[in-house]
This record gives C-alpha cells, sequence and structure tokens, in this order.
C-alpha cells in the first residue's frame, strides 16, 4: 500500500487512520494540517512514530524532538506523547500492546 496515498488531512483536527491490526500491535496512519496539535499525553503503550512528511515535533517523555521526514520517534509505555505539526505532517504510528 501506499502511505501517501492513503493520507488524508483534515482542517477541523487531526485524522488517525487504523491500517493493520494484529494480537500486539496496531499500524496507524496520522495526519495534521499545519498549525495543528496532539498534546503531550500518557497512553498505556509503547509507540514508536516514523515520520513521513512534513516538520514539527514529537514528544517522547519530557523530551520534544523537532522532525522532518524518515525521523523515527520512540515512546514508552505509560509516557507523555503529543505532536504539533510546523508544516502539514503524514506520520506512521507502531503501537506496541504486549
Amino acid at each position: 500500500m501506499d502511505l501517501l496515498d492513503l493520507a488524508e488531512c483534515s482542517p477541523y483536527g487531526p485524522v488517525k487512520k487504523d491500517l493493520l491490526k494484529t494480537a500486539g500491535s496496531n499500524i496507524v496512519l496520522v495526519c495534521l494540517e499545519t498549525g495543528q496539535e496532539i498534546p503531550p499525553h500518557p497512553e498505556p503503550y509503547a509507540v514508536v512514530f516514523v515520520v513521513l512528511r512534513g516538520e514539527g515535533v514529537i514528544t517522547s517523555g519530557s523530551i520534544s524532538h523537532p522532525v522532518q521526514p524518515m525521523h523515527l520517534v520512540s515512546v514508552g509505555k505509560d509516557e507523555n506523547r503529543g505532536i504539533r505539526c510546523d508544516q502539514r505532517m503524514v506520520i506512521l504510528g507502531i503501537r506496541d500492546d504486549v
């Protein structure tokens, strides 16, 4: 599948598309328009974000990582995670439910 062809952004907020669910993981596509944000918040699972398009900042725990295409950010279970979009972003999220 061409991930960029599946990307859909909305002026009303971030868009998350489930791509693949298995017993131990969930792979999603997250799309944000410039200026949109998912505020830092904890979740009960680990996740790896891979930036496919755009620029912004991804929060992992207490660290804010400036990101651009082909950057990867890992966030541990129960750690804060957040995304601020500075230029329209398409992100692959690989969630570990194990």
